[in-house]
């Protein structure tokens, strides 16, 4: 909203011309509407600087700051808190001139809008996000770019409501910083040379006793990821029954991969690409598309390893181990303080042996065989990422794409001349990886900073987030039998090893299925397909919403009646508040209804007093979706969009309950509820966009 950051602007350059202190200045919404529209608890970081009382501050701040267009007055709170009261009028005017210009949400990476943006010609719809296009402002926008890295799905099955969490967190995050006017590029990991490809490669070869042509015929079927899940579980059962063996095989099979020699890479190339195709169509289903698929076997073939190995080595970051249980291999020392480098049982770079103990807690990059671990690989990603490994991909187009998407993935083969510029440096990075890996993404921070990238490493940010589960019920529904202690559980836990846990095509068509039921239920004269694309706009806004609104450090039990509910914390709630306000606006025009243009003063009457107060919280709810996104991009919590989204479509059902919209007699208070319903439309649409949530014409 353009009046806080007139406000936000407004104090920055105070403070930094009294105090001589650059601060960020963050805004909150106060409690209580009594105590104002924004709050700052600036004065308290400003008195760790000036050691002077927080309250002291910020009574000097409300002396001597000037003016600001929209902002009444500032009072002093509690111990230090600046708070702002609006011009409700002028707030009014502000909302309306803000959804005016609103880009439009939930674009697709790549597609390009009509509009010409300087030298440059046309620009992508990402980029039309941008507050500025032109001259050194975009030349800014430009080089301040921010990969977001999500789904990353190892590509030896179908995809699991694990995944599609990791997908819809980054997907959500990625938005929002898109419409916080950043430049944002997505990519998803690939990781086509690890141990659960091998093990299929395995179950293929080993198991069925399949030949590379027998394996390509079965990966032209349809759900050829499904076929995957199954035979993963069955090589994960076959290599635990004899564990001596199992590592001699994993390891000539993984070793055979990473080189790209002999059957076993022809075959992991086929499983790999074909599974990363259902994949792709997967998550499109859910809205869901990306820039990128970093391919883990271009960081091996164009040497990308090599390079972040001979730097690892020279500096000391990773030594040798003579003897003990990881002898042969080469490790990050650790420890869990992370305060120095344990040298216990290696020998270093340069060959200076150690005698102590070896640490269980030191992690192996390179294992004794000569094959490279996921961490290994993903340190050189990060360094590639960061523009510090002085090389980049060639790339190609991604052959088996959703119709009408351009998906570009990085190939061993010729490049493309006509691919962006993907290997231009970001600045920031949010690798969006579930909290067991925690330990993993701290070795590849550690490893930035072995060799001076401190600040990469502060900016490579895990965006962790906690296992999905079923309530029994669900895990029940979707045919799975239950122990008696299970079903008492609070949630089921899942399991890819053991087969065990909900397919994400599976759990969208159940609730497809589910939401078409209650469709025809309810609108029988709907067309076929228009019911068919209304349970799906209520089916991925229900899947979505659920995932969404539990803070990213919460165990989610996923269920069906829960998550398809038009009542409660839903997305069919949110939905539903949108298809309410259409339907207003359809009876509106029927009767000949138009919302007219209405002056400050006009509105800062109506908003006055006791009833005005009720309509200037919906006003300020529908005004507030900054504060949702800066709070999003901030705490790196997408939960805040979707609490934003239900909290203004609850201000909106009771405002709807209290007030006659359509029959209100005084013409002036009329137009201003019309307006008033049309804004948080607006408003609401553009949060569910965020999400990745449409909101269907009639529910």
């Amino acid at each position: 909203m353009e009046i806080t950051t007139k406000l936000r602007d407004a104090l920055a350059k105070h403070i930094r011309v009294k105090y001589g202190v650059q601060l960020h200045i963050v805004l909150e919404r106060p409690p209580k509407i009594e105590l104002g529209e924004a709050a700052s608890p600036v004065c308290f970081e400003l008195a760790k600087r000036l050691k002077k009382a927080p309250r002291q501050i910020a009574q000097e701040i409300q002396n001597g700051l000037p003016a600001v267009p929209g902002i009444t007055r500032l009072e002093v709170a509690g111990a230090g808190y600046l708070n702002a009261y609006f011009d409700r009028g002028v707030f009014w005017e502000a909302a309306w001139d803000e959804a005016a210009r609103a880009i439009p949400q939930g674009l697709k990476p790549g597609e390009v809008v009509p509009t010409d943006v300087g030298p440059k010609g046309p620009t992508t719809k990402r980029e039309a996000a941008a507050p500025a296009k032109t001259g050194k402002d975009r030349q800014k926008w430009l080089s301040h770019k921010i990969i977001v890295e999500h789904t990353s799905i190892n590509p030896n099955k179908a995809a699991h409501i694990g995944h599609v969490r990791n997908a819809v967190l980054g997907d959500t995050m990625a938005r929002t910083l898109r419409q916080a006017g950043r430049n944002v590029q997505v990519q998803n990991y690939i990781d086509n040379t690890g141990v659960q490809v091998a093990d299929v490669v395995i179950g293929f070869l080993h198991m069925e006793k399949r030949t590379p042509v027998t394996v390509k015929t079965l990966a032209m079927e349809p759900r050829f990821d499904y076929y995957c899940w199954d035979l993963y579980a069955k090589a994960t059962q076959f290599l635990a029954e004899d564990k001596e063996q199992a590592t001699k095989l994993r390891g000539e099979t993984l070793r055979a991969i990473e080189e790209g020699r002999g059957e076993e890479a022809e075959v992991g190339q086929v499983v790999a690409d074909a599974v990363v195709s259902c994949h792709l169509q997967t998550m499109a289903r859910l809205g869901i598309f990306y820039e990128l698929l970093a391919r883990e076997s271009e960081i091996l073939h164009s040497h990308f390893w090599d390079l972040a190995f001979a730097k690892l080595k020279d500096l000391g970051v990773i030594q040798f181990v003579r003897y003990g249980k990881m002898a042969g291999c080469w490790i990050m020392p650790w420890k869990e303080e992370n305060s120095g480098i344990n040298t216990a049982g290696t020998e270093s770079a340069e060959g200076t042996e150690t005698t102590e103990d070896e640490n269980t807690q030191d992690k192996i990059i390179v294992r004794s065989n000569g094959t490279v671990t996921y961490v290994g690989k993903d340190i050189a990603y990060q360094l590639w990422k960061f523009g510090l490994l002085g090389k980049d991909f060639h790339y190609a187009k991604w052959p088996n794409t959703p119709e009408g998407e351009e998906v570009w993935a990085t190939t061993s083969g010729a490049n493309d001349p006509k691919a962006p510029p993907f290997g231009a440096a970001a600045k920031t990075v949010y690798n969006v990886i579930d909290a067991r890996q925690a330990y993993l993404q701290d070795v590849v921070a550690q490893g930035l900073r072995g060799l001076g990238h401190a600040e990469a490493a502060e900016n490579s940010i895990h965006l962790s987030y906690e296992i999905v589960a079923l309530t029994p019920r669900c895990a029940a529904e979707m045919g799975y039998e239950l122990t008696p202690e299970e079903a008492k559980k609070p949630y089921v836990e899942v399991s890819g090893r053991k087969g065990f846990g909900v397919k994400a095509d599976d759990l969208i068509d159940q609730l497809e299925a589910a939401a078409h039921a209650e469709v025809q239920q309810r609108h029988a004269d709907m067309s076929v397909e228009e019911q068919k694309r209304t349970a799906h706009a209520i089916a991925v806004g229900a899947l979505r919403f659920f995932l969404l609104k539990f803070t990213r450090n919460a165990i989610i039990a996923f269920d069906f009646a829960d998550a398809l509910s038009f009542e409660g914390e839903t997305g069919p709630y949110c939905q539903y508040a949108v298809v309410r306000i259409r339907g207003i606006r359809r009876k509106g025009a029927e009767a000949g209804t138009t919302r007219v243009a209405m002056a400050p003063e006009t509105a800062q009457k109506l908003l006055a007093g006791g009833e005005g107060n009720g309509l200037w919280e919906v006003l300020l709810a529908a005004g507030s979706l900054d504060y949702a996104v800066d709070a999003t991009i901030g705490a790196r919590e997408p939960a805040f969009v979707a609490k934003y989204a239900f909290q203004l479509a609850q201000a909106f059902n009771n405002f709807y309950h209290k007030h006659h919209i359509l029959s209100e007699a005084d013409e002036q208070k009329h137009a201003f509820l019309l307006g008033l319903t049309e804004l948080v439309e607006t408003q609401l649409v553009r949060a569910l966009h965020l999400m990745g949530i449409d909101a269907p014409e009639k529910m």
